[in-house]
């Protein structure tokens, strides 16, 4: 029996000391998560944030504090570059607000789940139609499973902030659902089949990065 992979916080003390074969192994463990956080939301535009993801958390290592997980530290940055991005690409940067504006405000049509179950397809145009801030929320909840805390720290917000909004984004949600479902049938079997389809849509999303890292 082969022992088990190293703890986040066993790699990230041997990365600190030197070890690059640790950081790698760091990298290769979360790269899909970061593609997945990526590709909800612009689509397969997402390399280039992936690649800039990685290049800072090496840069900003040294003032990592340990405070938080590396996860909700790497999840941090790539929400930092993805509202760079949506910055860098409206005209109105200064009045660009995460907790109102949605993805497909943002950059429509970046995705599609195509092929999926129709449900799965309806939470994604749902998601891509709620505030990037609201959607990061439920994808790092539902689909990363971060706790309260890891996801605080991404958002920079606290802990109750982040239980506070998880519900209004499962309002929302189900508000947009009803509005845009081809029947409120299929409004419903999304709804009452929630967490089914999120960790469905995240599936597909999770293996669609695998091979290209080679």
């Amino acid at each position: 029996m082969s022992d088990p992979s190293p703890a986040d916080d066993v790699l990230l003390a041997a990365w600190l000391a030197g070890d690059r074969k640790a950081g790698f192994a760091l990298f290769e463990r979360h790269y899909d998560a970061v593609a997945r956080f990526f590709q909800s939301k612009v689509g397969d535009q997402g390399g280039d944030l992936i690649q800039r993801t990685f290049l800072a958390c090496v840069e900003q290592l040294p003032n990592f504090q340990g405070r938080a997980s590396f996860r909700s530290y790497l999840f941090a940055i790539a929400y930092r570059q993805l509202c760079r991005h949506f910055r860098d690409r409206a005209r109105e940067q200064q009045r660009l607000d995460f907790t109102s504006v949605s993805a497909e405000d943002l950059q429509p049509s970046a995705t599609a789940a195509i092929g999926q179950r129709e449900e799965v397809r309806l939470l994604l145009a749902a998601l891509r139609r709620i505030p990037v801030e609201l959607q990061v929320l439920v994808e790092l909840h539902y689909w990363e499973g971060l706790t309260t805390g890891e996801i605080a720290e991404v958002l920079g917000i606290p802990p109750g902030t982040v239980r506070t909004r998880l519900m209004r984004a499962r309002e929302q949600l189900d508000a947009v659902m009803q509005r845009i479902a081809e029947s409120p049938s299929l409004a419903h079997s999304t709804q009452s089949g929630f967490e089914r389809w999120a960790a469905e849509l995240g599936a597909p999303l999770r293996a669609r990065r695998g091979p290209e890292r080679r």
